[in-house]
């Protein structure tokens, strides 16, 4: 636990910044479990009015959770969720922040990314995104290519973009753990993206193990690795074609991510990095919603916005 507990500081003092009179809920499953435990530690040490509820970890990311945990995400003030299978892009999640809540989930977390990843200068991850944001904000379409093979091309239309410092003090304010992310939910998207750096369920990619998925009017039509196709075929099941829907693009923006770890998580916050999302977008500005929302991470890109180009954070 003590390992745990610089962490566990930042985020309920820095990011959340925990007040003696607010309610909190932590909200763990079986496998993070020391992660909640250490999160609850500190919160219980500034509020009276704290809770860990904890359930088995879900079968997809971006599934919705058990009813009771939707209620209490809902009822708190604040929450941190650190779970084995993401919430960020549930309604459970966005219903909470909509109804004042605020917090931030801790999606797939391992202890080891919690001891690093939230060692970060947020004040520089801030001033990133804000930056980013200034330059993108407003651009009509934004394209991304690398020399893997990546060339594609968004379509933004009026959605807007957001960004993601770690900053969760203001009410029905959310963000990721670790932090540093600016991110959009286009409108839709033409071409072919390569990842070649992180994606679930392979983790960290080997070299040469490029993920290829062709786009055509805002779906992935082609996606070249058997597993990914596997779980996007079983989000089709449930939901249809909202399962292939161009979910989002996202360009990180924390600088203090030298390297990839094989954690989305952490790897998709990267500064210079770009991840691109297949999925629900319910919950970020879109307005698909599906069982699943699957992140891969490119390494290397360059990007242009309206045709110029794009100077990225770097670490």
């Amino acid at each position: 636990m003590s390992e745990l507990r610089a962490g566990a500081e930042t985020a309920v003092r820095q990011c959340l910044e925990l007040g003696a009179d607010e309610s909190c809920v932590i909200v763990t499953d079986d496998k993070r479990e020391p992660i909640g435990n250490a999160l609850y530690e500190v919160a219980s040490e500034i509020s009276d009015d704290v809770a860990l509820l904890r359930y088995p970890p879900g079968d997809q990311h971006g599934a919705e959770p058990p009813a009771p945990v939707a209620a209490a995400l809902q009822g708190a003030d604040t929450f941190l969720a650190p779970t084995t299978k993401s919430l960020s892009h549930t309604r459970a999640r966005s219903e909470a922040t909509d109804a004042g809540a605020r917090g931030a989930t801790l999606p797939g977390i391992t202890e080891e990314v919690f001891i690093t990843g939230l060692d970060a200068d947020y004040d520089r991850i801030r001033t990133e995104c804000e930056r980013t944001i200034e330059r993108v904000s407003g651009a009509d379409e934004i394209r991304v290519t690398t020399d893997r093979g990546t060339d594609i091309t968004f379509k933004l239309g009026d959605r807007e973009w957001f960004d993601d410092t770690g900053d969760v003090s203001e009410p029905s304010s959310f963000s990721n753990l670790p932090a540093g992310e600016v991110f959009i939910s286009p409108e839709s998207a033409n071409g072919t993206y390569v990842v070649d750096g992180t994606m679930r369920p392979h983790g960290l990619l080997e070299e040469g193990q490029d993920l290829e998925f062709v786009v055509e009017d805002g779906y992935v039509t082609e996606i070249s690795d058997d597993a990914i196709r596997q779980q996007v075929e079983e989000g089709a099941a449930e939901a249809g074609d909202a399962a292939y829907n161009l979910a989002e693009l996202g360009i990180g923006t924390n600088v203090g991510v030298t390297e990839l770890v094989g954690s989305v998580l952490l790897d998709e916050k990267a500064a210079g990095t770009v991840h691109i999302a297949i999925g629900d977008n319910a919950g970020i500005g879109g307005e698909t919603e599906a069982p699943l929302h699957l992140d891969g991470i490119v390494r290397e890109p360059r990007v242009y916005v309206d045709g110029e180009v794009l100077k990225l954070p770097e670490a």
